[in-house]
């Protein structure tokens, strides 16, 4: 099998497994269970008149969703990137792709990321693993996935258990620091550092802001354990074992959010990893988020229909909307001022 037929081989069996097996982890949470909300009784404000409006990154958005970076490069991916780009549009949110990596080795697919066409005012996000710069990956990639995507900023995904678990990972991860730094410099657009569910220190934050990072997503251990899914795929005993010894190894989200926060008050963030409605969502804002990615209750419900999708957006900015009116807050700048979040012993 050619290294572009692999590629694609395995974003369907990563859909495939996402969709069909249990690969959240089980041990180790978001963390956000931990923090409760304390009630106002009589907000004084009208629930219409709730305002979920934020900016990232120098746009407007209508709220601060994110729909984090899932998938592409297979017609089930296609399908599932055109319906959450449509919702993406239509609700004002944020979305980011899955790794366009395959849109590079096989041509033919970047049809399956071509989602400006659906959502021209989206902000949206490419992707590309960081550890392809150590694979012949560079600069000129990295403006073709952004060209593709016509998009406003490029994540650069960090996933190096997941490199160490999938069958022939690239886990080469040397002198990457030095390669972003000469990325965020060159590149047009804001680059972001995401994890995919491992999480991202505040020693490690540091490190990459310092180098030019615009900013960055925790993307913390508590939802889909991708050393599950790559243990779930695996072709021999070893790596299944590896999968299954490391399957809930990560920082929670909200202790990324936390210690980040402690030594960048200011970078653009996003909190990803574990975060299932609109509750968790402004958990993750209280706490000092400026966006809250979910991937996989908007995975499932693209899936099932354009429906359910709808359903969901509409749930999920309730949620929000109903946490900021009980806490007494009109607004997102409101909520993340006010310290109504509070640690549970």
């Amino acid at each position: 099998m050619d290294l572009s037929a692999e590629t694609q081989t395995r974003k369907a069996d990563h859909l495939r497994i996402c969709l069909e097996e249990d690969v959240q982890f089980r041990e180790t949470t978001s963390g956000l269970e931990r923090y409760r909300f304390v009630h106002c009784c009589l907000p004084e404000l009208d629930l219409h008149d709730v305002d979920l409006t934020t900016h990232f990154l120098g746009k407007t958005l209508s709220s601060p969703l994110l729909i984090s970076s899932m998938t592409g490069g297979t017609e089930q991916a296609e399908m599932i990137n055109f319906r959450l780009a449509t919702v993406a549009q239509q609700y004002g949110l944020a979305m980011g792709v899955g790794s366009q990596r395959v849109a590079i080795e096989k041509p033919e697919v970047a049809k399956t990321f071509a989602i400006r066409s659906v959502a021209p005012d989206a902000l949206l996000f490419a992707n590309l693993g960081a550890v392809q710069l150590n694979y012949q990956y560079g600069i000129d990639e990295c403006r073709k996935v952004v060209d593709l995507l016509e998009a406003n900023a490029l994540i650069l995904h960090l996933n190096p258990m997941q490199e160490c678990v999938q069958t022939k990972g690239d886990t080469n991860f040397r002198g990457l620091l030095e390669k972003i730094a000469v990325l965020c410099e060159k590149l047009p657009v804001p680059v972001i550092a995401k994890e995919v569910g491992n999480g991202i220190s505040g020693i490690m934050a540091e490190k990459l802001i310092q180098i030019g990072v615009s900013a960055i997503d925790v993307a913390g251990a508590g939802g889909t354990s991708w050393a599950k899914v790559e243990s779930e795929r695996a072709r021999d005993e070893r790596q299944r074992r590896l999968g299954v010894t490391f399957a809930d190894w990560g920082l929670p989200t909200a202790e990324c959010i936390t210690s980040i926060r402690a030594i960048a008050p200011t970078i653009p963030l996003i909190a990803s990893g574990g975060l299932r409605n609109g509750l968790d969502a402004a958990k993750a804002i209280a706490l000092g988020a400026n966006l809250a990615g979910m991937a996989m209750p908007f995975l499932q419900a693209a899936q099932e229909s354009e429906a359910a999708l709808h359903n969901l957006v509409e749930i999920l900015l309730a949620e929000l909307a109903i946490t900021l009116f009980c806490t007494g807050n009109a607004t997102i700048l409101d909520l993340q001022r006010s310290g109504v979040l509070q640690r549970q012993a």
